[in-house]
């Protein structure tokens, strides 16, 4: 990696926990749903998760893509369905229906794609897919709510551009990693993006609980 993505990754590791902490600070401050707490903890792991794979190799032997294949990935994916679906739009039969989906994805993937890559393309790009189904619905309930002249006041909102951004803009880096990585300027550029829109999205998150502690 070049000098400014090894700023811009220790950067988003720290960026992270900054986001885990002010959830922390924030945790029992005008949240009138319940559910937003399981947010801060959502954060507080994932800063964990990536500390573990910075540094954990210096305690542990492990798998560093096993460890986010099949532990942090899947996680991140079901919890935003969660968040999503049963929450937000309240519709939990969508959110059982779309983890089952998620999960089966795992089976092609073991069984007809390659496992030597940093992310699984097929499950990810698959649960990837699903997400940005539910940021459109999500982006439409905002639309067409009454409260839509208030949108700096509903978590939702942050959370949904930071999403946007990260997983749904990183979508053809991830789906199409291997073929990208034979032309290097074009790699480089892609992942920067993905390293600055991790960092945007943290920082949206943080956002959330400042702004947007107002508001369910």
């Amino acid at each position: 990696m070049t000098d400014f993505q090894n700023i811009l990754q220790g950067s988003l590791i720290w960026v992270e926990g900054l986001a885990a902490v002010i959830s922390i600070i924030y945790y029992n401050r005008g949240n009138t749903d319940r559910y937003w707490k399981y947010f801060s903890f959502y954060l507080i792991l994932m800063f964990l998760c990536e500390v573990i794979g910075k540094w954990g190799h210096m305690f542990i032997e492990y798998s560093k893509p096993k460890f986010f294949n099949y532990f942090v990935i899947p996680i991140e994916f079901l919890f935003f369905y969660w968040l999503y679906a049963a929450k937000s739009l309240e519709r939990p039969k969508l959110f059982y229906t779309l983890s089952l989906l998620y999960l089966l994805s795992f089976l092609p993937s073991e069984i007809f794609f390659t496992s030597k890559k940093i992310i699984f393309s097929f499950n990810y790009t698959f649960g990837c897919l699903m997400l940005m189904i539910l940021v459109i619905m999500e982006y439409y309930k905002q639309i067409n709510s009454s409260e839509i002249l208030n949108f700096s006041k509903n978590k939702m909102f942050y959370i949904n551009l930071g999403v946007t951004l990260f997983y749904i803009g990183t979508l053809p880096f991830w789906t199409f990693f291997s073929l990208l990585a034979k032309y290097k300027e074009l790699w480089d550029m892609y992942f920067n993006y993905f390293l600055i829109s991790g960092i945007t999205m943290y920082l949206l998150f943080s956002i959330s609980f400042i702004w947007g502690k107002r508001s369910s």
